[in-house]
């Protein structure tokens, strides 16, 4: 094991050598968080205190040290990725004998409810719109492209919200090919967390960004395979990077709990929101209610659709208790 350990680190020359593993053979080159942190290299810190404070999640306050450690390598490696992306798309042009311009570099960002996509997704797009390569940093996610509560309530799917049969899957497949294909201006629907439904009449446009971040639940999922062999795109299929944000089911659970109290006592003692309801509930009674939402559905979810894409992911961000990256794991196959 250790034989085959060491030919697989002289591929990547200087890099630090991957944590011990059970395993033969592992696609991914793991890092722990310090020996990650030391790729950083001297890519400089572009985001202040005040800007993270702005991009930290509800109940997931970001750090300094946590960007500085996790995502500003971060940032370098997709940097670099970018422009070898270029390059490739530049290269295939010559060939064709084509004058295209620049391609879109789609970067998805996969994981469960309540494991901090949102925050990371947020950070990226910032510290990415920094570098002067891609200034023009865009950012959706795939909320938007769930069916209406009408449509679901017809279909019987609202207990299945979030499984992949609740997304329209064609309407973000045609979404991904337009921005992939240069398409002047792309637009995606509007999800409202507050009313929980699509916003009818309203609309994102992306308009022919350097980058476009993709987050979601399952935009690892493959699809069915069809049996005559005929082409079927996967969401993934359009992504040149690909990120899953891992924790400890039992973790995400508390987080999810933790975030679903943080709400009862915010956004939804307004009437108006759609879990009004939930903050007339006891301190018991929310988190009992809280509880079986996260395991007759979103834990459901996790194990059924969400952690099975994991291996599927470029790059793994696995999190510790308190929402900071602990181990990184980079595919190297």
């Amino acid at each position: 094991m250790n034989e085959i350990l060491e030919r697989l680190a002289a591929l990547t020359p200087g890099a630090p050598q991957p944590v011990n593993s059970d395993l033969q053979f592992s696609p991914y080159r793991q890092f722990s968080r310090e020996e990650w942190a030391r790729l950083r290299a001297d890519t400089p810190m572009t985001l202040s205190s005040r800007e993270l404070e702005q991009l930290s999640g509800l109940i997931e306050e970001l750090s300094i040290e946590e960007v500085e450690k996790i995502y500003l390598p971060l940032s370098r490696l997709l940097n670099l990725y970018v422009a070898a992306s270029q390059e490739l798309h530049a290269v295939t042009s010559k060939f064709l004998g084509r004058r295209e311009g620049k391609v879109p570099f789609i970067l998805g960002v996969a994981g469960s409810v309540a494991v901090g996509k949102s925050t990371t997704a947020r950070v990226l797009k910032a510290l990415l719109a920094r570098w002067p390569d891609h200034p023009r940093v865009d950012l959706i996610t795939t909320d938007g492209f769930l069916r209406s509560n009408a449509d679901l309530e017809r279909l019987g799917l609202m207990d299945r919200k979030g499984f992949p049969e609740s997304f329209d899957i064609a309407k973000l497949l045609n979404f991904l090919a337009d921005v992939k294909s240069g398409v002047r201006e792309a637009e995606a629907p509007v999800y409202s967390h507050f009313h929980y439904d699509i916003i009818s009449g309203q609309r994102i446009r992306v308009e022919c960004p350097d980058i476009l971040i993709v987050e979601g639940l399952n935009v690892l999922q493959p699809a069915r395979l069809p049996i005559d062999g005929e082409a079927i795109p996967f969401v993934s299929d359009f992504f040149d990077f690909s990120i899953y944000i891992d924790a400890d089911p039992e973790l995400i659970q508390r987080w999810y709990v933790t975030r679903f109290m943080r709400l009862r006592t915010t956004a939804f003692r307004d009437p108006a929101a759609y879990f009004h309801r939930y903050s007339k509930l006891t301190t018991q009674e929310a988190e009992e209610r809280a509880l079986t939402i996260w395991r007759s559905i979103n834990l459901k979810n996790l194990h059924e659709n969400i952690l099975p894409t994991r291996q599927r992911a470029s790059l793994i961000l696995r999190k510790d208790a308190d929402h900071s990256v602990e181990q990184v794991s980079l595919r190297r196959i």
